[in-house]
């Protein structure tokens, strides 16, 4: 079957659809009723949005992301460089080297490190958490603005990625010993959860991932996307950005921390909302 394309009157229609402000499952169910593979049609509603909004002076972005356009090797956020070594469409992925310096990597484990409990996951059927044998991890969050140290990264991260620090959740440290792992998931909430609706009500759906790594470990512990058959490695200081526009599969935001074969690794999450998180 040969593959489609993503032609100048298709990208036309959507921006007219976008233009009528018609809702995008709308649009996304008309193109596959009539033949595109859903992971074709969600390519092609996201460049046509992208492009919507390039042209819309003064609009609100609709997902956080980096501003790639002219494809710079080199990024500088509020005084600080960090480069571009990877940017992916679908997914959304954008992989950045020295996000965070060496010396900020090892303040934030050395403030971590005494608040450290077993890492818990989102109940099923009550708005709560609990331990899960999928995440063998040991992890901590900061409030948001906790200290000068969450503030100058949270600041980094909202100018980086276009988004309000007030719509982002407090920094989680993640440290896992050898063995540890966190098997594939979705960060989004899951919509047939019972627990979903009352979480939603403190700031909307998750949107988008940053996960910066505070060390290297000696072997393992990469960053796992399976549904698009890529792996990063967790290389210190550096980060990994990914958005889902959605909480569906098609999004190829499935993820896991692979095991760590030797050593230790330290990460830092920070989670962004659709709307402010409270």
């Amino acid at each position: 079957m040969s593959a489609q394309v993503i032609s100048p009157e298709l990208q036309q229609w959507l921006q007219a659809q976008l233009a009528a402000r018609v809702e995008k499952d709308q649009v996304l169910q008309a193109m596959q009723q009539i033949g595109w593979a859903p992971l074709v049609a969600r390519r092609a509603y996201n460049e046509a949005l992208e492009a919507f909004q390039r042209n819309q002076a003064g609009a609100a972005p609709a997902m956080p992301s980096p501003d790639l356009r002219q494809k710079p090797s080199v990024v500088r956020v509020n005084g600080h460089d960090t480069t571009v070594l990877l940017d992916m469409k679908h997914p959304r992925v954008v992989v950045l080297g020295n996000f965070l310096t060496d010396a900020e990597c090892d303040a934030m484990r050395a403030q971590a490190q005494s608040r450290l409990t077993r890492s818990e996951t989102v109940t099923l059927n009550i708005d709560a958490s609990e331990v899960n044998d999928a995440r063998t991890s040991d992890g901590m969050f900061f409030e948001r603005g906790e200290n000068e140290l969450c503030t100058r990264i949270e600041a980094r991260i909202a100018s980086l990625l276009h988004w309000p620090v007030e719509r982002g959740e407090g920094l989680q440290v993640l440290r896992y010993r050898p063995g540890a792992e966190y098997l594939p998931h979705f960060d989004y909430f899951d919509p047939a959860h019972a627990s979903t609706p009352s979480i939603l009500k403190r700031g909307g759906q998750r949107v988008g991932t940053l996960l910066m790594y505070l060390n290297t470990p000696t072997r393992g512990g990469g960053t796992v996307f399976p549904d698009a058959g890529f792996e990063v490695a967790p290389i210190k200081g550096n980060a990994v950005f990914f958005s889902y526009d959605s909480p569906n599969p098609d999004t190829l935001s499935l993820h896991g921390g692979s095991p760590v074969l030797e050593g230790e690794k330290w990460v830092a999450t920070k989670w962004l909302r659709q709307g402010t998180f409270e």
